[in-house]
């Protein structure tokens, strides 16, 4: 897997991915999990993640997701709306979701 430098907004992440659309997906995934229970082990109360987003930031994306495998700011990076990177990362979260019923019923 290649090595991605992925920026939006205030997120900026290395991620290693297969292509920089993953990339931007596992970005999308890492900044949703502030405020959504995705893959919580134990689960976070609002209110710590209320407390940890004030100490540590939140990561804001930006209207476009920008991928580049040289660094930050790069004349190489790829740029995809947010939108649509997030329609899918929603996408998958409810694919999985129902992978997931479907399993405990079996």
């Amino acid at each position: 897997m290649d090595k991605y430098y992925v920026e939006s907004g205030t997120l900026r992440c290395v991620v290693s991915a297969e292509n920089p659309r993953r990339a931007a997906l596992w970005a999308v995934h890492r900044a949703m999990q502030q405020i959504m229970p995705v893959d919580e082990t134990v689960p976070t109360a609002p209110e710590e993640k209320h407390e940890r987003a004030k100490s540590h930031g939140v990561m804001v994306l930006g209207g476009s997701i920008r991928t580049s495998q040289r660094g930050y700011g790069s004349s190489d990076s790829q740029s995809m709306p947010t939108f649509e990177v997030v329609t899918e990362w929603n996408q998958l979260v409810n694919t999985l979701d129902r992978l997931e019923s479907l399993l405990g019923r079996i």
